[in-house]
């Protein structure tokens, strides 16, 4: 069982693990531009301050995978010189 976890975590952190987190990381944004529309439509501004966070905390989370991917790409350079 502790090598399922391991390799999982290794996936993670891998350049396609990390393409995989960006993937489902935008997909979560179809769902808050729904809420969005939604709230717009009933003038609920409650909601829409909830979506435009999480809208926000979505940006970030990707802003910080392609930092990683990146890295990820700038580490493998140094190693192939």
């Amino acid at each position: 069982m502790s090598g399922k976890l391991s390799k999982a975590k290794d996936f993670k952190k891998s350049k396609p693990g990390t393409y995989l987190s960006i993937g489902t990381t935008l997909f979560g944004a179809v769902s808050v531009a729904k809420q969005a529309k939604k709230a717009r439509q009933e003038q609920d501004t409650l909601q829409l301050i909830d979506a435009a966070v999480s809208a926000a905390a979505i940006v970030t989370g990707v802003a910080l995978l392609v930092r990683e991917l990146r890295r990820m790409s700038s580490d493998s350079d140094v190693l192939a010189d």
